[in-house]
C-alpha cells in the first residue's frame, strides 16, 4: 500500500512540475514577446525556424538545385549585361586602342555611335553577349553552388581559403566552356555592322582567316583574370550577405536592396583585382582586327607598357566601376530572388 502512495505522489509531483515549467517558459515568452516591436515580434512569430528550413533544403534534389540555378542564373546574367551593354562597347574600344580614355571621350564615343548608327547601336555586340553571357552566367552560378558541395563550405566565413577557391573554379569552369562565344562579342563590339552582322559570319570568317587556334587567342590571360574575379566576387559577395543579415532583423535572410549593395561592392572588388589581364585579353582577341602584334601575354604586356605606359593597363576601369558594381548587383540579386522563389515551389 505505502509503495503505491508513494508512487502516485511521485507522479503527482512529477505532473505538477511539467505544469509549473510549462508556465514559466510561456510566461517568458509572452514578457519577451510583449518588450520587443510590434513589426518584429510578428516578424519572429512568422518566420520559420532553421530546422524547417533545412528540412525543405534537403527536401530539393540535387538534380532540382542544378536546373534552379541553370534557370535563375541565365536569366540574371541576360538582365544584368543588357542593362550595361551600351557602357560596355564603349569600354572595350577604349581597351583596345592607344587613345587615353575619360569620361568626356566615353561620353562622346556614345554620342557618335547613336548619331552615325542609330539608338540600336549602343546594343551592337549585344546579340552575341546574350549567346555568351545565358550559358555562361548559368554554367557560373551552378558551378559554384556544386563546386561549394563538392569542398564542403556551407558559410564563406568558416573557411575563407576553400570560399575563395569555389568562386574562382566556378569561373574557370563557365569561362573555359564559352570562351570562343566571349571572343565573338569582343570582335563585333569593335567593329562596323557591315563587318559582322552575324555570329555564325564572325566564326565562319574567323576559321578561314586565321584557323582553329583564333578560337583561343586571349585565353591564357583570360583564365589567369577570371580566378581573381570570380574568386574575389563571390567571396565578397556571401562575407557581405552573412554580416548584414545579422543586422537585418525585418526580413529573413536578405532584402533586394541588401543584395544588390553586396554584389555592387563584390563586382568592384572583383573587377579591380583583374582588370590588367582583362586589358592584355581584349588587345589579344582583337589583334587580328586592329592591327597590333599582340600574339602572347608577355609581348603584349611589353608593348602596352613601352608605348602607353604603366596606367594603359588601368585605361577604362573608372567606367568599370560604374557599370561593374551595377551588372554584378543586378545579376546577384536577380539570381538570389528566382532560385529562391523557384525552389519554395519546388519544396
Amino acid at each position: 500500500m505505502s509503495s503505491h502512495v508513494t508512487s502516485g505522489c511521485a507522479e503527482g509531483s512529477q505532473v505538477v512540475l511539467e505544469r509549473l515549467q510549462a508556465t514559466v517558459m510561456a510566461g517568458s515568452a509572452k514578457s519577451v514577446g510583449s518588450s520587443l516591436p510590434p513589426s518584429v515580434a510578428e516578424k519572429l512569430t512568422e518566420t520559420k525556424p532553421t530546422t524547417q528550413l533545412l528540412a525543405e533544403e534537403q527536401q530539393i534534389s540535387n538534380t532540382q538545385r542544378v536546373s534552379t540555378s541553370l534557370v535563375s542564373g541565365a536569366i540574371a546574367g541576360a538582365l544584368a549585361k543588357t542593362t550595361i551593354a551600351p557602357l560596355d562597347r564603349t569600354k572595350i574600344n577604349f581597351q583596345i586602342s592607344q587613345q587615353p580614355y575619360s569620361a568626356k571621350a566615353a561620353v562622346k564615343f556614345l554620342n557618335n555611335s547613336y548619331k552615325n548608327d542609330g539608338l540600336l547601336s549602343l546594343w551592337r555586340g549585344n546579340s552575341a553577349t546574350m549567346a555568351r553571357i545565358v550559358p555562361y552566367a548559368a554554367i557560373q552560378f551552378t558551378a559554384h553552388e556544386q563546386w561549394k558541395r563538392i569542398l564542403g563550405i556551407d558559410r564563406p566565413e568558416k573557411n575563407k581559403t576553400l570560399s575563395f577557391l569555389a568562386g574562382s573554379l566556378a569561373g574557370v569552369t563557365s569561362q573555359g566552356l564559352t570562351y570562343p562565344l566571349d571572343l565573338a562579342r569582343a570582335r563585333m563590339a569593335v567593329t562596323q555592322k557591315t563587318e559582322y552582322r552575324t555570329l555564325r559570319q564572325i566564326f565562319s570568317r574567323l576559321y578561314r582567316r586565321e584557323g582553329v587556334t583564333a578560337f583561343y587567342r586571349g585565353f591564357t590571360p583570360t583564365m589567369l583574370g577570371v580566378i581573381p574575379y570570380a574568386g574575389f566576387s563571390f567571396f565578397t559577395y556571401e562575407t557581405l550577405k552573412q554580416l548584414l543579415a545579422v543586422y537585418i532583423v525585418e526580413s529573413p535572410g536578405l532584402s533586394t536592396m541588401s543584395a544588390l549593395i553586396c554584389g555592387a561592392v563584390a563586382g568592384m572588388v572583383g573587377q579591380t583585382s583583374s582588370y590588367p589581364l582583362d586589358i592584355v585579353r581584349r588587345r589579344m582577341q582583337t589583334s587580328a582586327i586592329k592591327g597590333g602584334a599582340y600574339q602572347s601575354i608577355t609581348t603584349t604586356i611589353v608593348k602596352i607598357y613601352t608605348e602607353e605606359g604603366a596606367f594603359a593597363f588601368f585605361k577604362g576601369l573608372s567606367m568599370n566601376w560604374v557599370k561593374g558594381p551595377v551588372a554584378v548587383g543586378i545579376s546577384f540579386a536577380t539570381y538570389d530572388v528566382i532560385r529562391d522563389g523557384l525552389r519554395n515551389v519546388l519544396s
